[in-house]
């Protein structure tokens, strides 16, 4: 698995964290490294992770809509807590980060597909999908260099 896919794994416990728990961002941070955080991490991976994690919650009223946007029918506090972070972090993704969004995309599958269900994992491809196509209209991304598999 690459770093930068491990990095994701990370920053969605760290979402999971702080959604269930409800607590301040920093102390997320410091608590998931200091008890859970991956040791064999190398620090440029472990400062995207971070950096997903942070920028995600600083941002969830924002992500929130756009998800809201494409998820007909349903309500964010409905959805199931790793779905909804795991929608979350790609949307942050899309929208802060220079990763190709269809890579985004594809990342946020194979963690569904390790932390959900089969079914969860067609809920979010269709959701992120309608709102990658409705970003691809708005601003298309342009010079986006694609992540290699080690994500290195």
């Amino acid at each position: 698995m690459g770093s930068r896919r491990k990095a994701r794994e990370c920053a969605l416990q760290m979402l999971f964290a702080a959604d269930v728990a409800e607590m301040p961002t920093d102390e997320v941070v410091r608590s998931y490294w200091a008890e859970l955080g991956e040791s064999d991490l190398d620090e440029t991976a472990r400062a995207f992770a971070t950096r997903l994690a942070t920028g995600t919650l600083s941002n969830l009223t924002l992500l929130d809509e756009r998800i809201r946007s494409r998820a007909e029918h349903w309500r964010i506090s409905r959805m199931a807590v790793v779905d909804r972070n795991i929608l979350r972090l790609a949307v942050y993704e899309f929208l802060y980060e220079p990763t190709p969004r269809t890579v985004a995309i594809n990342e946020a599958l194979e963690i569904a597909r390790r932390f959900s269900t089969y079914e969860a994992t067609q809920f979010i491809n269709g959701i992120l999908d309608a709102i990658k196509r409705d970003l691809d209209e708005q601003q298309p991304q342009q010079n986006v260099r694609p992540e290699t598999e080690d994500g290195d």
